[in-house]
């Protein structure tokens, strides 16, 4: 996986994205979570009327979300949300700082990873979005009940595309094949 870096966008996700890949090197669990959520995060923000810096910001928090995985097993022999939100954000920065990425764009991201299993922390469009591409993959990875799903959605599930994704990926809590918002 390559080490160089032209700026702007897509050169710069390929690069965040190689460098979680090492992080995460044979843990194709992982890996492929990160991948699935930042799918669905890139689908969502396509939805909204977003900034290039927004999208950027969603871009590298979707691929870093939970980079402090493994630091977290290793120190405390857990996984846990609480975890991640204390381990992720500085092996996130050393990554975007190797960059030279504005310290703004860093800080953002830092942030978010911090407190991306905290939901009461939702302070922008940018966090919203990885919350509800987080959930989506999370949702079908533990097949939750009708009733489960449907009230993840109402409570965390705010912008048009997200719910669209969430009405196709779950209809069977929603009648009119999934036409309810």
């Amino acid at each position: 996986l390559h080490q160089t870096m032209e700026t702007g966008g897509g050169r710069m996700r390929d690069c965040l994205c190689a460098d979680m890949i090492r992080h995460f090197q044979g843990d194709h669990r992982r890996i492929h979570h990160a991948l699935v959520v930042s799918s669905y995060a890139t689908l969502i923000s396509h939805g909204e009327s977003l900034s290039d810096e927004i999208k950027d910001i969603v871009a590298y928090t979707a691929l870093l979300h939970d980079i402090g995985i493994v630091e977290s097993e290793r120190k405390y022999n857990s996984s846990s949300g609480r975890h991640q939100e204390i381990e992720g954000p500085p092996i996130a920065r050393r990554m975007l700082e190797k960059y030279n990425l504005p310290k703004k764009l860093v800080d953002r991201v830092a942030y978010i990873i911090s407190k991306h299993h905290s939901y009461d922390c939702i302070d922008g469009i940018d966090f919203q979005i990885i919350v509800e591409a987080d959930l989506l993959v999370n949702a079908a990875d533990e097949q939750l009940s009708h009733k489960a799903l449907s009230l993840l959605y109402k409570r965390y599930f705010s912008t048009k595309k997200g719910k669209e994704l969430f009405r196709l990926l779950f209809p069977s809590p929603f009648s009119n094949n999934g036409a309810e918002d």
